[in-house]
């Protein structure tokens, strides 16, 4: 918080200024720069505008761009060879091939021309560097390769988006054939029920066929890229603690991906204005997923982030309101095994006669290799991602956000032009994918949530499980996304949401909603700083979204308060925790010891839980199930908090050594980052110096606010952060770890992350008298001759 101060005193006026004669520019644009890297964009038309979005991303960011491109077209085993060929059939196999026009006008009414405005910006700059192609960011040298052109298909894919849940659904086939349904609905938090049957587990297929790489081409398109054969995301501490499997980043990634966000009404704020906090929790990479920028033009004046792939601005305010998202569990995904023809596999039964599969041929460039060409298949309901020859099936994806208006985030160019809560409502009907708790605050005192997202309607099954697709077992279209869960004005006067379950048990469309949420130790501990009576600042903001206070530990640690050990090591232990404050803060020793008995408190009672043939699929308990067993008081609970307690100091010991005064939480040896560039194994050391970030301590874990995830390195967690109060545009404050820039050579490669490390801001400034006291850089692209 004091490095905001500290900014503050080095605001100088005056910058360096240059006029560009640029192709494609209508008519002239000014882009000043300001000293966080945010590029605020002034255009005299929608066009330019969004054409000088895609040209600025891609100065930024063009490696970045260049990997989504082939991931999005499935090419990139022609760059990192054969070993990513089943990435580029799953990402061919589930490519959006329907109307692009139709697509394109689904996010705006001038949807085609604004994409394609963004297109033309990412190409134009595309043909620019490669006119001095050694001006290419060192990726591209790295790799031997260059950045290829973009299309309006390339901007609307789907690879990347945040989509639910065949995975878990298959899991839960596998769960229900191992320990049946009745274990699995006691193991796994399924809510709100209102009912013990609930949900609906019953399995319709052959079990004992489940256990076959039916997902496999799925997952090899949604993984992390790997380079030189090693994950992007490698973490050092977590590979140390698990596998290193499949299984394991998807798990991580569903656990860990989230988001936080509030508004307060103006009745609970010093301002009298409705104030707004968002922080997403995504994977921490260099660059950041997320991108600054500020879009003015006629129409159009917004500021906030992105995705620099994406035109337009998913989190952020305009002239009249903000607005911000967390992840809503809408289920899009539903497994059909099919029963084949064994005359012909590319038939399948539905209603009782053989349908012939749609197929597809593609090929598929290899480095090194001669070209592939692969045949894609499709029933119905959606691609055939597995063929069972022997047992004659064959099962598909129904992946609704392969329907038209799924591209992620794409229909916030709707939301980008609202000027009130019932336009911004409108907006968020076109919001598709991901699910999202979409949360509104306005200078006129509305505060307002709206759940969107795909919310397809089971009558006779809840999607949790695998079913026939003979014809029994289809979706009744999509819930219209205003009939999801939504407020306006709560008497509360404050709505937060986590990832938590916000749906009532009494909700009329409960088939169209998700039965499995984030733990609300987040949501609870928002709830509780915000209802404390207080009026709040946005120095309250910042501390919340920096607050480390854990709510299991508040739960657990009370529990060993009449407990006694002989072991003198385990009393030294619990000592700390009598006189702990529960904050997980980097310096504290109690911290290291909560969070590692927390960890061994979960490993034994998840094994005693979890029947042994069940726990490939269910690796571990939530913490609302450990926490619920650990609160019935026995003889035999007591004894495991202390022998837990002795595995958590004997580990400590192990790995920080005999003396525990020396066991402070954030440290190298403990919870701290580094952020690792994914080429770093593949350059010098003078190199990887320049690129890769850290390591600094963190504190705070996968239940606190500041939510810093599980492992030792902080793998996920909030990298991007916005505070609003609605009273003043110019008070909005910002964050983006590890900076704006993907290019290493830019002063704004890495110039957030110090700041971000010690959860402080930089002011975003909205006006442009504002803006121009802290421009670095102020560029005029000019139309070229041509366009003139």
């Amino acid at each position: 918080m004091h490095r905001l101060l500290l900014l503050t005193l080095f605001i100088v006026t005056g910058s360096l200024g240059y006029t560009q004669s640029i192709p494609g520019v209508r008519q002239p644009v000014e882009i000043i720069r300001d000293r966080w890297g945010v590029n605020h964009i002034y255009a005299q038309n929608e066009h330019d505008l969004f054409f000088a979005q895609g040209y600025s991303a891609a100065k930024d960011r063009l490696f970045q761009l260049e990997m989504w491109r082939r991931q999005a077209t499935g090419t990139v085993a022609e760059l990192l060879g054969p070993q990513e060929l089943k990435r580029d059939v799953g990402a061919r196999l589930f490519r959006f091939r329907g109307d692009i026009n139709k697509e394109l006008l689904h996010y705006h009414p001038h949807g085609p021309q604004i994409v394609w405005a963004f297109v033309e910006g990412i190409n134009t700059y595309i043909t620019e560097i490669l006119k001095t192609p050694e001006k290419l960011p060192f990726e591209f040298q790295v790799l031997n390769t260059k950045p290829g052109y973009w299309t309006s298909e390339v901007v609307i894919s789907r690879h990347q988006g945040l989509a639910y849940n065949v995975r878990s659904e298959l899991n839960y086939g596998r769960l229900v054939k191992l320990i049946g349904a009745d274990k699995l609905r006691e193991l796994e938090w399924f809510h709100p029920v209102q009912k013990a049957s609930e949900p609906d587990l019953t399995l319709r297929v052959e079990g004992d066929e489940l256990f076959q790489p039916i997902l496999e081409l799925y997952e090899a398109f949604r993984l992390p890229l790997k380079f030189a054969g090693k994950p992007a995301k490698a973490d050092e501490d977590e590979a140390k603690r698990s596998d290193g499997s499949v299984d394991d980043w998807f798990r991580v990634e569903q656990h860990y991906v989230g988001s936080n966000n509030w508004v307060i009404a103006g009745n609970k704020s010093a301002s009298d204005y409705p104030m707004l906090a968002n922080d997403p929790h995504r994977a921490q990479s260099t660059p950041s997923l997320r991108y600054w920028v500020h879009l003015n033009a006629p129409g159009w004046n917004v500021i906030g982030a992105g995705e620099p792939t994406l035109p337009g601005i998913s989190i952020g305010h305009n002239d009249y309101g903000a607005w911000g998202l967390t992840i809503f569990e809408t289920d899009n995904e539903d497994l059909y095994v099919y029963e084949t023809n064994p005359a012909n596999p590319n038939q399948y039964r539905y209603k009782g006669n053989w349908v012939t599969m749609k197929t597809i041929s593609e090929t598929i460039p290899l480095k090194g290799k001669p070209s592939e060409t692969v045949k894609l298949k499709y029933t119905r309901h959606g691609p055939v991602v597995f063929e069972d020859k022997v047992h004659h099936k064959a099962y598909a994806v129904r992946a609704g956000w392969l329907d038209i208006g799924c591209a992620p985030y794409l229909a916030s160019l709707r939301m980008n032009q609202s000027r009130n809560w019932t336009e911004f409502r409108q907006a968020c009907a076109f919001s598709r994918l991901p699910g999202e708790n979409m949360i509104w605050a306005d200078k006129t005192g509305t505060i307002g949530w709206q759940a969107v997202g795909l919310a397809p309607i089971r009558k006779n099954f809840s999607g949790l499980v695998p079913v026939p697709g003979d014809g029994r077992y289809e979706w009744a279209g999509y819930l219209p996304i205003q009939q999801l869960p939504h407020k306006l004005n709560p008497a509360g006067g404050f709505i937060a949401t986590a990832n938590n379950n916000l749906t009532p048990r009494n909700f009329e469309h409960r088939d169209a909603v998700g039965w499995t949420w984030s733990s609300p130790s987040r949501a609870h501990r928002i709830e509780e700083v915000l209802n404390d009576g207080k009026r709040k600042t946005l120095v309250d903001f910042m501390a919340l979204q920096a607050d480390y206070l854990s709510i299991p530990a508040r739960t657990l640690v009370p529990l060993l308060q009449n407990l006694f050990s002989p072991e003198t090591r385990i009393e030294q232990a619990v000592s700390y925790l009598r006189k702990w404050d529960y904050k997980l803060e980097p310096n504290s020793v109690a911290a290291s010891i909560y969070v590692a008995w927390e960890d061994q408190l979960k490993q034994a009672v998840s094994k005693q839980k979890i029947p042994e043939k069940a726990r490939p699929y269910l690796k571990a308990l939530s913490s609302k199930r450990v926490i619920d067993a650990l609160l019935v008081p026995t003889t035999a609970r007591d004894s495991l908090l202390l022998t837990c307690m002795d595995r958590a100091v004997a580990e400590l010991t192990n790995r920080l050594g005999n003396d525990m005064d020396e066991w402070s939480y954030g440290q190298r040896k403990n919870k701290h980052i580094t952020i690792t560039h994914p080429l770093s194994d593949m350059v010098d050391k003078a190199m990887q110096k320049k690129i890769n970030f850290g390591p600094v301590a963190r504190g705070g874990y996968g239940e606190t606010v500041n939510a810093t995830a599980n492992s030792l390195n902080q793998t996920h967690g909030a990298s991007f952060r916005i505070l609003i109060d609605t009273e003043d545009w110019d008070k909005t404050l910002g964050i983006n770890s590890p900076g704006q820039s993907g290019n290493p050579d830019s002063p704004h490669y890495g110039d957030l992350f110090p700041i971000w490390a010690e959860n402080g801001y930089f002011p975003v400034f909205f006006s442009k008298e504002k803006i121009k006291t802290v421009a670095d850089e102020t560029t005029e692209l000019q139309p070229s001759r041509m366009e003139k």
